[in-house]
């Protein structure tokens, strides 16, 4: 099955695999001292080999094997008083909550905001208060807070502003809170500098003299840990003998996991430790369906069966997200906390339909951009694309400048410029090339109004009449970084299997090792030259086909998006041929009887595969 170990010291080839439809070269994605730490593990614990080799691919160590396959919240979860701030953070809400203050909540427009809000949110209502919601509008209030919104907040009762998902940077908004006398905990996850803001308390677990450890986490699992402390010194004040709480108990922590669930999945933070236990646990609960907001957005995305991450970062967070993007920003957090059933399917049937005008505006936008990606990349070999109009929808831009990095593998930007010249713009990157960093800088050298960002993020405002200086200061700084990136062009394979070995048994086997994400990534599986029996386009360019082993037994797979992809080109052109496939294999409930599918990622003629 294997060929050469790479030069540069990368996995052996698969196949033969050199250069597949897609320009990959197909790699083992185990090195040499995995597949010992695979042996070990399928002798210590009596797993299939196929299950230890995605768990040794994985980081995972023998010692650790056991205690990977059953994650558990008690043994992962830490004591959240080790987070800076975090007692302060405690005691000021816990003092909020005994002395019936009004909490205003204030979170980010994305699904990670929203799950930050609803679980904290929902937690202060179980406790008899009544907190306020406000999420800023993407295109009038921008990221984070701001001091109208504050204003706005205090003129309406609230003694104690909670920023959720945001805040670690806000300044000048947070003086417009020490000025009308509103106090503020933040609790927040992203990156910041050695300068933080004046308040209360401010929780985050990526701030330099943080040392617990939890930098991982989405601002919804940091938002659940303080959950854990609160509810930790309300039961110490003795808060739960009194207030009507006989009989009742506590607050059931572990129903608010789906959605943790769903803002760790949608953040993409990596599935590792405690991040895996919180989305294993609240697939769980999102399966008995306890969140009717939940519920009516799964109904109206039809997600069919037990839920899995695809469903949650690709059919539900868009759904959340299309209110942020180009509807009320609100309505995602209003869902999420909804207990009427009627009001929740109302919520979700208007996120359904706005995700589908997303969509149409997107696909106008993305060939605007393509087109002109393609007249920039004819006039010279770009390191990165910048893209924009006057016609394009700010709230979408990020969408654009993905699809962009995905189709011609380089950091690419979109930029919605207003009546004033003024563009905001967002961009995302290729692994290898940190594209925050090189917007940070094009902030110091005046290039941008401002911008900021991570490695493979960044969002940025920027004048046109700078334009051509920021491209060719992008162009020149990044090249060799994305040279270098754009080289190792492989795809990780697990294994090699056979359309008669996919079977529904495996796929029990390998969800022992799930659930898989950003950081923890679905196994990838070659089939030798199997025969295409089968392949046509179906619905918006996708590639529906159906592949045979040597004895005859098929196997049915789609690749998405792939009509117009060198691989689903090949596909589509080798009916009755055998070619190489690599893929992930996923449950289709379809019809109510489940069966294993393929999701094609690369092809590869057997014929062909070296460069």
């Amino acid at each position: 099955m294997n060929g050469p170990t790479g030069s540069d010291g990368s996995g052996r080839l698969v196949l033969g695999v050199a250069r597949s439809a897609n320009d990959n070269a197909w790699r083992e994605r185990l090195d040499q001292a995995q597949a010992l730490n695979a042996m070990t593990i399928a002798q210590r614990l009596g797993v299939p080999d196929v299950l230890a080799r995605v768990m040794a691919a994985r980081g995972v160590e023998p010692e650790g094997a056991e205690d990977f396959l059953a994650p558990s919240l008690k043994m992962l979860m830490p004591d959240p008083s080790r987070l800076v701030d975090m007692d302060a953070a405690v005691e000021r809400v816990a003092d909020a909550v005994q002395g019936g203050t009004k909490i205003a909540i204030f979170g980010d427009y994305d699904v990670d905001g929203a799950t930050s809000s609803a679980i904290l949110a929902k937690y202060l209502r179980w406790l008899g208060l009544d907190p306020v919601i406000h999420i800023p509008d993407r295109i009038i209030e921008g990221y984070g807070p701001n001091g109208p919104a504050i204003e706005a907040l205090k003129e309406g009762g609230a003694g104690l502003l909670v920023t959720v998902d945001c805040g670690s940077t806000s300044f000048e908004a947070f003086e417009v809170s020490r000025q009308l006398g509103l106090e503020v905990v933040v609790i927040d996850h992203h990156q910041v500098g050695e300068e933080l803001p004046k308040v209360r308390a401010l929780v985050n677990p990526n701030r330099q003299d943080d040392l617990s450890g939890q930098g991982h986490l989405a601002a919804v699992g940091v938002t659940f840990l303080f959950l854990v402390g609160l509810n930790r010194e309300l039961r110490r004040r003795g808060f739960f003998q009194g207030h009507g709480f006989q009989g009742r108990g506590e607050p059931d922590l572990m129903a608010l996991l789906d959605l943790v669930a769903l803002g760790t999945v949608c953040d993409v933070v990596p599935l590792k430790g405690l991040n895996r236990a919180y989305v294993t646990r609240g697939l769980a609960v999102m399966h008995k369906r306890l969140n009717p907001g939940l519920a009516s957005l799964a109904d109206a995305a039809r997600v069919a069966g037990k839920p899995a991450p695809y469903h949650l970062g690709f059919l539900l967070g868009p759904r959340i997200n299309a209110g942020g993007r180009i509807g009320d920003a609100a309505l995602g957090a209003r869902l999420l906390t909804c207990d009427d059933g009627y009001e929740a399917r109302e919520i979700a049937a208007r996120l359904d339909q706005l995700n589908t005008e997303r969509q149409a505006m997107e696909a106008v936008m993305l060939e605007q951009a393509g087109a002109q990606a393609a007249i920039a990349l004819e006039q010279g070999d770009l390191a990165v694309l910048i893209t924009g109009s006057d016609d394009w929808h700010p709230g979408i831009v990020g969408l654009i400048a993905s699809r962009l990095k995905e189709a011609h593998r380089r950091p690419a930007f979109a930029v919605a410029f207003d009546e004033t010249g003024k563009g905001t713009g967002s961009g995302r990157s290729i692994q290898g090339v940190d594209l925050g960093k090189a917007v940070r800088q094009a902030v110091d050298l005046k290039l941008l109004e401002k911008g900021g960002g991570h490695a493979m993020a960044a969002g940025l405002t920027v004048m046109r009449d700078k334009l051509d200086d920021l491209t060719a200061y992008f162009n020149e700084t990044l090249a060799e970084d994305v040279e270098e990136a754009a080289s190792k062009r492989d795809l990780k394979i697990d294994g090699a299997l056979t359309a008669t070995g996919a079977t529904l048994d495996l796929m029990e086997k390998l969800e022992q090792a799930g659930p898989f994400g950003a950081g923890h990534p679905e196994p990838v599986f070659a089939f030798p030259a199997h025969r295409v029996a089968f392949a046509d386009v179906v619905g918006k360019g996708h590639v529906r086909a159906s592949i045979a082993a040597p004895d005859g037994t098929t196997l049915k797979a789609i690749s998405f998006k792939a009509d117009d992809k060198p691989h689903g080109k090949m596909l589509l052109e080798g009916r009755g041929r055998n070619l190489h496939v690599a893929g992930t294999l996923s449950i289709d409930t379809w019809q109510g009887s489940p069966k294993v599918q393929l999701r094609i990622l690369d092809v590869a003629d057997p014929q062909k595969v070296r460069v």
